[in-house]
């Protein structure tokens, strides 16, 4: 009873010292899409993302209500860096939904005209607001009744004494009257946070030299955890030396073996099952490199294989160059990309079809048997396997009227009416490929099923066609996987293959896209398209993460398009609306919202591509 009474006590002071509206709560996943579209059109860099902000510590004058629920500590602010503008979960300021909405689009716009200028905060936001305003003067309005309502809701400067009244003043004043405030006031304590302005971006820590997330695991991300976008403050720690340090006790105060009583452990003790939230409240999180422990090493042996039982490596590797975005040029040379070639275990060597996929196989066979090339006869040929008796006997009738003879083609020709294309499917084979979508099924089963049924039914088509895949560690490894080249059947070999295929480790796109636009472009159709299958972002150990493999992921597009290629991106990735219209553009990608039908799908999209 007395922890019953005790939890709805802190639920009325926590409730009562908050001081918000949550009748009126505006969520950003709910505002995301439209904000990211005026974010956009309003000239912001299309390569950054909109994500929710972690809330960071304030050290602001509490009111003793305030104190005593222990709120107001931590505050989620709007910034933005070279990544992603950060914008507040929830917005429950105002006591409309409305002005809670207006608020949104306010940070959006002011994102949308770069980051702050160094120097004076409280000066700097002054001249965002006035660029905004200037640029979009029908903005005006919403930023009045904005910052008429943010004034209203702000502790009055009369409350206050000395240095804070003198900030309040100012903050109040430049929120009315943007531009009217030359400089900051001195003040040792933070000013109310100030929900209309951009705040500095959060300073994280540099690596040391190396990079974090050696051993981390890439791989489960859509296995019914909601995934946190909330970046977290973190800092290199040495690592902890147990057999270092002074013990200031008694020796002759530790039991012995015979006084020692053994007792239940304590539930304390037990492995923490909800790591991931007890992260979450972490302010900073430390990190520290310590390689005398025996998990790392028996993680790093058990990700590589057994030479004997490893991918055929085919050839030295191939140098490609790399987007470095921030330096805006090629990091030429930087890649090592390895032509690889998947061992089928002997039990699987047989490259039968399985027996699930047999009748979609033979379905999708009939129906493009009707792609298949067709003989088409020319008529009035000058040359030709037979004659064309029509244009004879029309010879002939002109000739008994007395007309001028001519000599028109009286042969009809043959010739096969084959489409003008080639298509390569490129795989993503990263370590997430291994987590599950159901009870039955990986994401490795279902490529390797749309892999099979893809190429049944193009080997029915008679289209020239490729199959590879893709995956990577670090830039020194990127994997090719070899499976069907376009001087190959599609037989058992190549179904053998499919089946063999297992999860790799990271996703290195951008030097996978151009080693298959090298592939494509020596092919001599005219229309090329490449069919790329993913089911993430672009990511790798070292700095390849975030919007550095998105932009050079988005570069390789481009220039694939340049030399003529046709990307296309297939994704099962429910968050994919987030990124991919920056890499592919809006109308070259789409997501199949329930995995288990990509293979049933992957056919009919190639057919609606090239039709």
């Amino acid at each position: 009873m007395e922890e019953w009474v005790g939890f709805k006590w802190h639920q009325y002071v926590t409730r009562q010292a908050l001081a918000q509206y949550p009748a009126a709560a505006v969520r950003l996943e709910d505002e995301a899409r439209g904000l990211g579209i005026l974010f956009r059109a309003l000239g912001g860099d299309p390569g950054l993302s909109l994500v929710a902000a972690e809330a960071r510590p304030l050290k602001i004058r509490r009111r003793w209500l305030q104190r005593m629920a222990g709120t107001h500590r931590r505050f989620e602010l709007a910034w933005r860096d070279q990544q992603s503008v950060r914008l507040p979960e929830t917005i429950a300021a105002f006591p409309k939904a409305s002005l809670n909405r207006d608020l949104y689009l306010w940070l959006a716009a002011m994102a949308a005209c770069g980051p702050l200028s160094a120097g004076d905060w409280l000066v700097a936001n002054q001249q965002a607001v006035t660029r905004v305003l200037a640029s979009w003067p029908g903005l005006a309005k919403c930023y009045a009744r904005l910052a008429r309502a943010c004034v209203a809701t702000r502790p009055t400067p009369e409350s206050m004494a000395g240095p804070e009244r003198s900030l309040e003043t100012a903050i109040q004043t430049a929120l009315l009257s943007p531009g009217s405030v030359p400089r900051q006031p001195d003040c040792t304590v933070d000013p109310w946070p100030v929900p209309l302005w951009l705040y500095p971006a959060q300073g994280l820590p540099a690596a040391n030299g190396h990079s974090s997330g050696d051993n981390d695991d890439p791989g489960n991300h859509s296995g019914g955890q909601r995934r946190h976008h909330k970046r977290k403050q973190a800092e290199r720690v040495e690592a902890f030396d147990r057999d270092n340090g002074l013990m200031i006790f008694r020796l002759e105060s530790l039991f012995s073996w015979t006084e020692f009583v053994p007792v239940d452990r304590a539930g304390d003790d037990t492995e923490e099952e909800d790591a991931a939230e007890v992260a979450n409240d972490l302010d900073v999180i430390s990190v520290s490199r310590d390689r005398s422990q025996v998990s790392a090493s028996i993680k790093f042996d058990l990700d590589l294989p057994a030479e004997e039982q490893d991918d055929l490596t085919l050839g030295p590797g191939i140098l490609l160059p790399e987007w470095d975005w921030r330096a805006q040029q090629y990091r030429e040379r930087h890649c090592c990309l390895k032509p690889v070639l998947s061992q089928a275990p002997e039990a699987d060597a047989d490259g039968i079809l399985p027996a699930h996929l047999r009748a979609t196989a033979r379905r999708l066979q009939r129906q493009f048997r009707a792609l298949k090339p067709q003989r088409q006869w020319l008529r009035r040929q000058a040359d030709g396997e037979e004659l064309d008796l029509d244009a004879c006997l029309e010879q002939r009738i002109e000739q008994r009227r007395g007309a001028v003879a001519t000599d028109p083609g009286l042969y009809r020709q043959c010739r096969p009416n084959q489409r003008d294309l080639a298509c390569l499917v490129l795989a993503d084979l990263s370590l997430s490929t291994d987590s599950h979508i159901n009870d039955r099924q990986r994401v490795i089963d279902i490529i390797q099923d749309g892999l099979l049924l893809l190429g049944e039914a193009l080997h029915a088509s008679q289209d020239p066609f490729a199959l590879c895949g893709f995956s990577s560690r670090r830039r020194n490894e990127v994997r090719f996987h070899h499976i069907k080249g376009f001087g190959e059947r599609f037989d058992t070999r190549c179904r053998a293959r499919i089946q063999a295929l297992a999860p790799g480790y990271y996703t290195r796109m951008g030097a996978a896209i151009r080693q298959a636009t090298r592939v494509l472009m020596a092919r001599p159709e005219h229309q090329r398209l490449l069919l790329l299958l993913s089911d993430g972002k672009p990511n790798d150990l070292d700095i390849y993460e975030g919007r550095y493999g998105a932009e050079d992921t988005r570069k390789a597009v481009q220039e694939a398009r340049q030399a003529g290629v046709v990307p296309f991106c297939v994704t099962i990735d429910a968050e994919a609306n987030e990124y991919l219209p920056y890499l592919f553009g809006s109308n070259g990608y789409v997501v199949i919202r329930d995995p288990a039908q990509l293979p049933a799908r992957l056919p009919l999209l190639y057919m609606s591509l090239v039709s």
